[in-house]
């Protein structure tokens, strides 16, 4: 066999789906996982993984940029994840086992891609969680804070933030100002309370002791939660999800009777570049669908119900976040919004002054956070699991505890790679890399499907996505776009513009060009997508979620994909000095090469 054979050799589906009858599991390290999940425990992960912070946070900051109008956003970038959540449905309907991405990957396009997606997911999961239960613990502090338990500063601060608030205050204080200008300064109040922290937390020798022990404690807890088992987890879940769903419906309803009308006016007020401003925060808010494929084997039935489940809880979360942002930009002008907490804000003292509802959305902030922690901590260590079952990890991390029945060191490992760097470290700046990530995974799923189309149409499939033949459509889009671009003055003048590459003063030529790479590579790939579609008739719904997650990879920025690339290389590395020498396809390979 070749070495490029060897990378892109695929698991077959038949194999998949045999292996899933005949009951996945290492015998030897605990047995398979317990069956548990329903259609509803499905849907309701994944509403607990969608509807988090972003419900209480994201809606505003991009209500600001696009008004009202965001709430178009929302439409636009659900139909992106619909189309991506179809061809998810119609893996998790013929694939009824872990590994969500990543064995979806390996059954289509073969052992590299389905290893650099499983890689890519590690870093999506983590940096993720690292985000979310930092921004957990911001919310339970001020929760508390406002009912008069404060927590101290450098107990829910991470090292660095504390560090740098402490150096950019003190070179202000060397300039002759009082810590009382500072914290008067535009942006330095919470500077002011990272020095503060910085200089009243005890000390180890020189060195101050902060760090961020909300952050610590709520992973602890649900590690715990998900280590002892998915029966746990899921009833945790299933009550957290009713009662935050429970709080925006009645923040909906109540919300409607302050709304005033004129506040909608202009729908668009920054037209559609500010809508399209804040898509990278709105789809942060959607990602977590795909967490629900990851617990394909502890379904009763995989194949109805995890397709069900996907689909259900996508057309629930757009309804209550379109509804939300109307609401929001209803009761107060957008340009109120760019607030931390703008479910809380509508209806303090700046909005409907309803202070009890304000508290109750507080309390809400934090379970919302809560249970997307939970998902996510469920997902991580079985794809973990899936990847060990196939040589690439591990054998460790396949192992299945023999009470509990979850991938016990899996989730340890999992808690701990999450909880150490939210104790001490901010990440949210890279935080953008869980969505560049997520996009990605939706591209290789949305392309799978068109690549079993071809490779394996008469595998059984209990859910299958709708066939609308894109051979003359996208062509013609491509052709309208191109259309657009030459005869509409507006398009004409950015497309004028994209293709001059003469750097601005004080800007490099990589500068001016590197920008602009993204969108260059997503264009040929859609002509490339074009042409294929007219030659071999390919499915409209997967080639429409591949170019939408595509294009919003485009958005993202050359620094995020540098980033993405970078860890991808590393993947390669990993890949390379272990994967490749201890996958099971390979074992099996060149045990019966041996034989013959």
């Amino acid at each position: 066999m070749s070495l490029l054979a060897r990378l892109f050799r695929v698991k077959p589906v038949a194999r998949i789906q045999a292996e899933a009858a005949a009951g996945v599991g290492d015998q030897d390290a605990g047995g398979a996982l317990a069956k548990e999940l329903t259609a509803f425990d499905l849907t309701a992960l994944g509403i607990a993984a969608v509807v988090g912070a972003g419900i209480f946070s994201t809606v505003g900051n991009a209500a600001y940029s696009g008004g009202p109008a965001v709430s178009l956003l929302f439409i636009f970038t659900a139909i992106a994840c619909g189309f991506a959540a179809l061809c998810y449905a119609e893996f998790a309907s013929m694939i009824p086992v872990a590994g969500s991405a990543y064995t979806y990957a390996y059954a289509s396009f073969g052992e590299l891609l389905a290893w650099i997606i499983g890689w890519d997911l590690i870093l999506e999961y983590a940096i993720g969680n690292i985000a979310v239960a930092i921004s957990w613990s911001e919310y339970f502090s001020n929760l508390l804070a406002g009912w008069g338990i404060p927590i101290p500063a450098y107990l829910r601060m991470d090292f660095l933030t504390a560090k740098r608030g402490f150096d950019a205050v003190s070179d202000l204080l060397r300039q002759g100002n009082s810590l009382e200008q500072i914290g008067g300064l535009e942006g330095f109040a919470a500077q002011v309370v990272a020095y503060e922290a910085w200089r009243a937390a005890p000390r180890l020798g020189a060195i101050p002791l902060v760090c961020n022990l909300p952050a610590l404690g709520i992973v602890a807890l649900i590690t715990l939660l998900v280590y002892v088992g998915i029966r746990e987890s899921k009833r945790v879940s299933n009550a957290m999800v009713i009662f935050k769903v429970a709080v925006v419906l009645f923040v909906i309803v109540v919300g409607a009777f302050y709304i005033k009308p004129e506040n909608w006016s202009p729908f668009a007020p920054n037209g559609l570049a500010g809508v399209l401003n804040g898509v990278a925060a709105v789809f942060f808010a959607y990602i977590g669908f795909d967490a629900i494929s990851t617990t394909a084997e502890e379904c009763r039935d995989a194949q109805r119900d995890l397709p069900r489940g996907i689909i259900y809880s996508l057309l629930i979360c757009t309804a209550l976040y379109v509804l939300v942002s109307l609401v929001l930009t209803g009761m107060v002008p957008y340009v109120k919004l760019q607030v931390a907490d703008p479910m809380a804000f509508v209806f303090g003292k700046e909005g409907a002054n309803l202070l009890i509802v304000e508290r109750i959305v507080a309390v809400s902030a934090v379970v919302a956070t809560t249970t997307v922690l939970l998902v996510f901590q469920i997902g991580q260590p079985r794809i973990w699991m899936a990847m060990s079952r196939d040589g690439l990890l591990p054998k460790v991390f396949a192992s299945v505890h023999p009470r509990f029945k979850t991938p016990g060191f899996a989730t340890i490992v999992a808690g701990l790679v999450v909880a150490i760097p939210s104790l001490f470290m901010n990440l949210t700046e890279v935080t953008d890399l869980t969505s560049i990530g997520t996009l990605f995974a939706f591209v290789l799923v949305c392309g799978g499907v068109l690549v079993l189309d071809q490779t394996a149409p008469s595998v059984e499939r209990k859910f299958r996505v709708p066939y609308i033949n894109a051979k003359y459509i996208v062509p013609a889009g491509v052709v309208a776009a191109a259309l657009l671009v030459a005869l509409y003055p507006p398009a004409t003048a950015l497309a004028r513009e994209f293709l001059t590459i003469a750097p601005a003063e004080g800007e490099s030529w990589l500068g001016a060009v590197s920008h602009k790479i993204p969108f260059a590579v997503f264009a040929l790939g859609a002509l490339t997508l074009a042409a294929l579609c007219f030659l071999k008739s390919l499915s409209l719904i997967p080639v429409l979620g591949l170019l939408l997650c595509g294009y919003l990879m485009t958005e993202l920025g050359v620094v995020n994909w540098l980033r993405f690339l970078a860890w991808l290389a590393v993947g390669l590395i990993m890949y390379v000095s272990y994967g490749f020498r201890h996958s099971r396809l390979a074992a099996e390979a060149s045990a019966s090469s041996g034989k013959s």
